[in-house]
C-alpha cells in the first residue's frame, strides 16, 4: 500500500527524453497522479525538463530521485538496454516501477526484474500504453462479443522512415538497437492482445542496415488449422500504412495509427456499420498513468491490463524472431 498518500500516486520519472515529455504533459489528466521530480545523468537536462513541465524538483543522477522519500513511483523513459539495471535499482529503492517498452531486451532480463518485484513486493509494470486507450478497449470488447463473427486475421504495421546513422539511439548496437524492439514490439503486441497465443508457425524476412542492426522486418504466424493468422511488418526503411485491421467471418475492424488510436470502425462487407472515437488533444498516456495510479491506491503488486505474462510473450516472441535473422 501507499504509506501517506491516500489520493494520489507521486511520480518521479527517469530519463529527460521525448516520450518523458509525453508522460509528463498527459499525467496532469490522470486525477489520481502528479509528477514531483525528474531525474537526467546531467542536471542541467533535468533542470530544463522541469522549467519546461513544471516539475518541483530535478535530480542530475537516478540514484537521487530513486532515494527521495516523497517518489511512490518511478516511470522508467531511459534507453531499452538500461531497463533492466533502472528498473531493479528503482525496486530495490522501495519504488514501484512502471517502465517503457520494450521492458527489457531478453526473456532473462524480464524474469531477473520480476523476480526483485516479488522479492521487494512492489508493482511493477511494461508501459504498453496502447492496451489502455478506450479505442483498443472497444475494439477488443466488439471482437470478443462476436461482432466480427470468428476471428481470420490480425493485419497490424508500424514504420516510418529513419536514415541510417549508426549513432542514432536507434540504430546503436550498443543500446539493443533495431527496428523490432523499437517499433516491432506494437505488432507483436495487438497480434498478442486479440488471439492470446503463440504462433505454431511463423515465417520471417527482414532487412539490415550497414552495421547489421534490422531496419526492416516481416512477420507471418499461422495459429493451428483454421483459425487464424497474423501479418505483422516493422520498419525503418519507410512509412507503412500504420494501421491495425482484424479481419473476421462476419465483419473487419480498422483503426488508423492504432498505437494512439482515436477510432475503430466496423465494417460489414464495404459498408461502415458501426464507429467507436475518443476525441482528446493530448496523447493519451493518462488513461495508463490513471490505471497504475489506482492499482497502487488499492495495493495491488501486480497489472491486469498489461500483466507480466504478457510481457513474458512479447519478450518471449521477440527472442524467437531474433534467432531467425
Amino acid at each position: 500500500m501507499i504509506e501517506n498518500s491516500p489520493s494520489t500516486i507521486r511520480w518521479g520519472i527517469v530519463g529527460a527524453g521525448r516520450i518523458a515529455k509525453t508522460f509528463a504533459a498527459d499525467i496532469v489528466l490522470a486525477p489520481h497522479a502528479s509528477l514531483i521530480a525528474v531525474a537526467s545523468r546531467q542536471l542541467s537536462s533535468a533542470q530544463a525538463f522541469a522549467d519546461i513541465c513544471s516539475v518541483p524538483s530535478a535530480y542530475g543522477s537516478y540514484a537521487e530521485i530513486f532515494a527521495d522519500p516523497n517518489v511512490d513511483a518511478i516511470y522508467i523513459a531511459t534507453p531499452h538496454s538500461h531497463h533492466k539495471e533502472h528498473a531493479i535499482a528503482a525496486l530495490r529503492a522501495g519504488k514501484h516501477v512502471l517502465c517503457e517498452k520494450p521492458v527489457t531486451v531478453t526473456p532473462a532480463e524480464l524474469e531477473a526484474v520480476i523476480a526483485v518485484a516479488v522479492e521487494e513486493k512492489r508493482y511493477f509494470m511494461e508501459g504498453m500504453w496502447t492496451y489502455f486507450m478506450p479505442v483498443i478497449q472497444k475494439a477488443l470488447e466488439w471482437v470478443n462479443t462476436g461482432r466480427i463473427g470468428n476471428l481470420c486475421h490480425v493485419k497490424a504495421d508500424f514504420g516510418f522512415p529513419l536514415p541510417y546513422s549508426p549513432d542514432l539511439r536507434e540504430y546503436d548496437i550498443r543500446l539493443a538497437g533495431g527496428c523490432l524492439l523499437e517499433m516491432g514490439i506494437y505488432p507483436i503486441a495487438m497480434a498478442w492482445l486479440f488471439l492470446k497465443k503463440d504462433p505454431d508457425a511463423q515465417t520471417i524476412w527482414h532487412h539490415k542496415a550497414d552495421n547489421g542492426v534490422e531496419d526492416d522486418v516481416v512477420i507471418l504466424n499461422t495459429y493451428g488449422k483454421n483459425r487464424a493468422t497474423a501479418q505483422l511488418t516493422t520498419s525503418f526503411r519507410s512509412k507503412l500504412n500504420n494501421y491495425l485491421t482484424l479481419v473476421g467471418d462476419r465483419g473487419t475492424l480498422t483503426i488508423a495509427d492504432y498505437w494512439a488510436a482515436r477510432e475503430v470502425r466496423l465494417y460489414e462487407g464495404s459498408d461502415c456499420v458501426d464507429r467507436f472515437s475518443e476525441e482528446r488533444f493530448q496523447q493519451g498516456f493518462n488513461h495508463q498513468i490513471e490505471q497504475v495510479s489506482c492499482d497502487l491506491l488499492a495495493g495491488k503488486l501486480q497489472p491486469e491490463v498489461v500483466s507480466w505474462d504478457d510481457s513474458r510473450a512479447f519478450q518471449r516472441q521477440m527472442a524467437e524472431i531474433k534467432n531467425q535473422f
